[in-house]
């Protein structure tokens, strides 16, 4: 958990949702999915980077190149999980936050459409994170820099997260949660982006052993 989460993270994770829930503004409880998406990606992006980098940072790659493969991507493995069910927890909150700092109006359909959307909400952010947090990671792997895989995903994230993005890519856009229709509740044609990202992921999880080994 020390490698993992270590405290500073977790601190500025905290901080981070905190900040946002009180300076972005919403009218309507809707909003608040919009409001998150976007900033909990780049939160994600930079959180999860380090995932193998801080093996070379730590000055601890020589040691860690004398684990067994099996071991090694098992390692990383299980801190990108960590991090990222933490960051899961940190989404739920800042969902949270924003009732108790902005007070957003509710919709007519009362506690049960509340709830649906908090729900929907749940499963479109958990998407979003783990495909940032696997792309920062299979980035920094690929280029032996944190930095350089945090600046790739920054590029892929302004691209996408515009109004470019939406206008080229439309319900398949990664960030299709962000750019949905709040008048039409029952559209869900979102989730063709949300499959996007689950698709890369799948894929970046797949290549990130080769990957560790060729670049060990």
């Amino acid at each position: 958990m020390k490698i993992s989460l270590p405290f500073q993270k977790q601190a500025y994770a905290i901080i981070f949702v905190v900040i946002l829930s009180l300076v972005r503004g919403v009218t309507y409880s809707d909003e608040i999915g919009i409001a998150l998406e976007a900033p909990m990606a780049i939160l994600t992006l930079t959180f999860c980077a380090d995932a193998y980098t801080q093996e070379i940072t730590g000055r601890r790659s020589e040691i860690w190149r004398l684990c067994p493969m099996k071991k090694r991507i098992h390692s990383i493995y299980r801190r990108i999980v960590i991090q990222e069910f933490y960051l899961l927890a940190v989404a739920v909150l800042s969902y949270g936050l924003f009732f108790l700092f902005q007070n957003p109006r509710t919709g007519q359909g009362g506690p049960g459409n509340e709830i649906c959307q908090f729900l929907v909400y749940i499963a479109a952010i958990a998407v979003t994170l783990g495909f940032w947090g696997l792309m920062s990671n299979l980035l920094s792997c690929l280029l032996r820099n944190m930095w350089a895989g945090i600046g790739g995903c920054l590029v892929l994230w302004l691209a996408t997260n515009s109004s470019a993005g939406n206008r080229y890519l439309g319900a398949w856009n990664l960030f299709s949660y962000t750019f949905r229709s709040l008048e039409n509740s029952r559209d869900f044609s979102w989730i063709y982006g949300k499959i996007v990202c689950i698709c890369i992921g799948i894929m970046a999880v797949a290549a990130l052993p080769e990957i560790i080994e060729k670049r060990g």
